[in-house]
């Protein structure tokens, strides 16, 4: 019997309050250009996370057949956001990156999707980065990566790792109905040996450990692109058990198909568990999840509440928008989580809008949604791809980078009169330091709002730091968390407006 959540349900109370619409800066950002040819039309990642214990959030930016950059962040109190590249290992065919702390060394280090090999880098708490040596035992062939996603599984000291290969680019066949396999490699003691191969896999562009029934383990969902599986592929969802297994008709998973470029996830109607957002090309499906049921069902939201984002909505070009990276977040700190979507034509496609703009859908308190990017100064027209939405200066509002194909990434930041806030970081004793596959409830007097921590989604690309929670006019709200093992800590009471650690010593709880 799935659990059932008390006291959470869909629209706002009295937490939200009404703000002015969004409103961000562009600021200056070193240029750094994602390209190349057939290759690099997907891909375009970028990874945030904090590399050198500053506190604030660096960022590692795909290249393509340009090497990637390393940017750290140089920003300062009082003054615009900035960023300066730094030193870093000199590797082309970078399609994406994510961050993760693989040896628990309280270090972030980097999964490097490539055309090619892929890399597992570790940081050393100054921005330096290097191979992992072969007593890891982690081996790549040369593959066309462009997904990832990592779990802790219980009474393992290193991560499971999912790198999703998109096409088999040595099928004589190919492209079309050539797609790879996903590959899963699952620690052996203190070391990785061959992967194991899920398949069928059907051209991945995105994939999230996700615990979607919150049971206390983590599956691994998958979006895939049907222009090159073009028939019996669909979304999958792979059960984490002995042997994995993907989740079918009889397990209440109905078969879906899309041009899948990337996946968001959030708990969006208040009944805790995550809805999730996917992109595609002509539209974007926003899915509930169904907690009435049995399995993991979702439905569709009705197209009336406004999140489909399926043409531009500027600009003059009336044709269907490509979607890649998407995110949710608070941006007025309202409490209403609202949705960034980067877009971009592919390349040339002429069915596909070429002057697209990228969304940025703000939620009103009665669940429907409305788009601002122009107004708030964010409808970039480039090829968009990857992006990152987070609190770049520590300010308490969620920035945006975005990197382009062919063109220069962009750095907008938020200037919004916004509500108040609270960032929360986990620190947990042993492995899995940052708390993957925890969740974190903040209770605001009227609602409970839910964020799972998570390694992957997005398009190519995410972040590992803060949980930023939108507050309104709250002044206080409380924290608690539930444990991958299912144990829930203490509630524990929280001012607004600040950035906290909360460390997690198995028993205790505890805020620094």
């Amino acid at each position: 019997m799935r659990v059932k959540f008390a006291g959470l349900f869909a629209l706002a109370g009295t937490s939200a309050m009404a703000l002015d619409l969004p409103s961000f800066e562009a600021r200056p950002l070193p240029s750094h250009v994602y390209n190349g040819g057939w290759e690099h039309f997907v891909g375009g990642g970028v990874a945030g996370f904090d590399c050198n214990g500053d506190g604030l959030m660096d960022v590692v930016l795909a290249g393509g057949e340009n090497p990637a950059q390393l940017m750290v962040n140089a920003s300062v109190a009082g003054e615009a956001i900035a960023f300066a590249k730094a030193d870093f290992q000199t590797i082309t065919g970078v399609t994406g990156a994510y961050p993760l702390d693989i040896d628990a060394d309280g270090h972030l280090d980097l999964a490097v999707l490539r055309v090619g090999a892929d890399l597992l880098l570790k940081g050393d708490g100054a921005c330096g980065f290097a191979p992992f040596g072969p007593e890891l035992g982690f081996g790549s062939g040369d593959h066309w990566t462009t997904a990832f996603s990592a779990t802790w599984e219980e009474g393992n000291s290193l991560p499971t790792l999912a790198f999703g290969t998109y096409v088999d680019r040595s099928n004589p066949d190919g492209p079309f109905e050539a797609c790879d396999v996903t590959l899963l490699y699952r620690p052996d003691g203190e070391s990785y040996g061959k992967p194991t191969e899920l398949a069928p896999g059907y051209c991945a562009l995105s994939m999230l450990f996700t615990d979607w029934d919150r049971s206390g383990r983590q599956d691994l969902r998958v979006s895939n692109d049907r222009h090159y599986y073009v028939r019996g592929g669909q979304e999958q969802l792979w059960a984490m058990s002995e042997t994995p297994r993907l989740y079918g008709e009889a397990d209440g998973w109905a078969d879906y198909q899309l041009w899948g470029m990337g996946i968001a996830s959030r708990d969006m109607n208040g009944d805790g568990y995550s809805d999730v957002y996917l992109t595609s090309m002509g539209d974007q499906k926003f899915q509930y999840f169904d907690a009435d049921g049995e399995g993991p069902a979702y439905a569709n939201a009705p197209y009336e509440i406004g999140i489909s984002a399926h043409r531009p909505y500027t600009g003059g070009d009336g044709r269907p928008s490509t979607g890649w990276h998407a995110a949710f977040g608070d941006v007025q700190n309202d409490g209403l989580d609202d949705i960034f979507v980067a877009k971009g034509n592919v390349d040339q496609m002429p069915v596909a809008a070429m002057d697209d703009p990228n969304n940025l859908l703000i939620q009103n308190p009665n669940g429907t949604f409305e788009e601002v990017g122009e107004v708030a100064g964010v409808s970039s027209v480039h090829r968009s791809r990857g992006g990152l939405l987070a609190d770049l200066n520590n300010d308490g509002r969620l920035d945006l980078l975005v990197v382009n194909r062919r063109v220069d990434a962009e750095l907008f930041e938020n200037i919004t009169d916004a509500g108040n806030w609270l960032a929360a970081s986990l620190d947990v004793k042993g492995v899995n330091r940052a708390g993957v596959g925890y969740f974190i409830e903040v209770d605001t007097g009227d609602r409970v709002q839910v964020r799972e921590v998570t390694i992957g989604g997005g398009h190519a690309g995410g972040s590992l730091g803060a949980q930023h929670f939108g507050l309104g006019g709250l002044k206080g709200a409380k924290l608690r968390l539930i444990r991958p093992d299912q144990s829930v800590s203490a509630w524990i009471d929280v001012s607004t407006n600040q950035s906290i650690v909360v460390t997690d010593d198995g028993v205790k709880v505890s805020l620094r």
